[in-house]
C-alpha cells in the first residue's frame, strides 16, 4: 500500500517537472495563476498555432498544475495553486536534504584537517 503511494506521488512528481520544463508551459501557468484565461486567449501571446498551444494547455492540466472548464464555446484555464505548491514544497525537501548533506562534507572535511589528531 505505502509502494502505491510512492508511486503515485512519484508519477505525479514526474508530471509536474515535465510540465514545467517547458518555457512556454511556465508562462501559460504563470498567465493562468494570475487570472483565469481563454485557451485562444492564452495562444494570442505566442508566436504558435491554437493547436500548439493547446497541446501545452493539455501537458499541464495532465499534470494538475491547471485545470479547464467549458464556457460555451470557450475552454478557461485557471492555475491549480495547491498543486503548485506541492510542487514547490517538494523541491524545498529536496533541497533541505542537499544541505544536510553538504553541511556533512563540510563537518568531514573539517574533521579531516583539524591538526589536533
Amino acid at each position: 500500500m505505502q509502494d502505491d503511494t510512492l508511486s503515485r506521488d512519484e508519477d505525479r512528481a514526474d508530471a509536474w517537472f515535465r510540465a514545467l520544463a517547458d518555457s512556454t508551459r511556465r508562462d501559460i501557468l504563470r498567465r493562468v495563476l494570475r487570472h483565469e484565461e481563454s485557451v485562444s486567449s492564452l495562444a494570442r501571446h505566442y508566436s504558435m498555432s491554437l493547436t500548439a498551444v493547446q497541446k501545452h494547455v493539455v501537458v499541464l492540466e495532465r499534470s494538475g498544475l491547471i485545470t479547464r472548464r467549458r464556457s460555451g464555446r470557450e475552454s478557461l484555464a485557471r492555475g491549480d495553486a495547491g498543486n503548485l505548491r506541492s510542487a514547490s514544497e517538494l523541491l524545498t525537501e529536496l533541497e533541505s536534504g542537499g544541505r544536510d548533506h553538504i553541511a556533512r562534507i563540510d563537518e568531514l572535511l573539517d574533521e579531516a584537517h583539524d591538526p589536533k589528531e
